[in-house]
């Protein structure tokens, strides 16, 4: 059914809150003040992963996604934090609105698949992820897939007890 995806080995799953490009070296410790003062700005919380999709649509997929169901306004919320602090270090503030979600692999040679959009479907609850911090990451391209590196981490603020 999915046949010539590449999968996002499991180590690299992630939720973008926001994807910079190249950024220069002289810049990252201001980038990381930046995260850290949004971070600081946001209470920890839960991602509860439920539903699979695909971009552009479930009949012609080019990227597989799992969605986010609770936590979703806050990780929304997050985002925003995130996009207004790096925007006054000049990164361009979104212009999409933030559709919190995690890439599980991109078809190469994307046809129609309708049995596909009717697995995709099918998908309820996939799991719970604690959100406790963030991370400044860098990805470094190659043929064999993405390699992520960790440049810098913050902190949300605890969560008030339950």
């Amino acid at each position: 059914m999915a046949r010539d995806v590449a999968w996002v080995a499991p180590d690299n799953l992630h939720l973008t809150l926001k994807f910079l490009g190249g950024v220069d070296a002289a810049r990252l410790d201001a980038v990381a003040t930046a995260l850290t003062a949004a971070a600081a700005g946001s209470t920890a919380f839960d991602l509860v992963i439920r539903g699979l999709g695909a971009f552009p649509s479930p009949t012609r997929p080019r990227v597989l996604w799992a969605g986010v169901d609770e936590g979703r306004a806050a990780a929304a919320t997050l985002a925003r934090g995130v996009d207004d602090a790096l925007s006054g270090l000049g990164f361009e503030r979104e212009a999409r609105a933030f559709s919190p979600h995690v890439t599980l692999g991109r078809v190469r040679e994307p046809r129609p698949a309708p049995q596909l959009a009717e697995a995709l479907a099918a998908a309820g609850h996939l799991g719970r992820q604690p959100v406790a911090s963030v991370a400044l990451m860098r990805s470094d391209l190659s043929s064999r897939g993405a390699r992520y590196s960790e440049l810098a981490t913050a902190t949300l603020a605890a969560a008030a007890p339950a």
